[in-house]
């Protein structure tokens, strides 16, 4: 399992998620900043920012 805390990018946001892998913690997160912070694109180094931030949990 992995887990991701969109406060560990975000700061203030309390938003988290624990998944099976990180493709489907990268799905949820997209849909997340459409539709909480309002962003429609997703720049290599926001997406690079997020992968860092997913860590293992068991």
């Amino acid at each position: 399992m992995k887990s991701f805390a969109c406060g560990d990018v975000v700061p203030g946001c309390e938003a988290r998620w624990v998944c099976s892998t990180d493709d489907e913690i990268l799905v949820n997160v997209g849909a997340h900043a459409a539709t909480t912070h309002g962003m429609t694109e997703f720049p290599v180094d926001l997406v690079q920012s997020v992968r860092r931030a997913i860590v293992p949990v068991s």
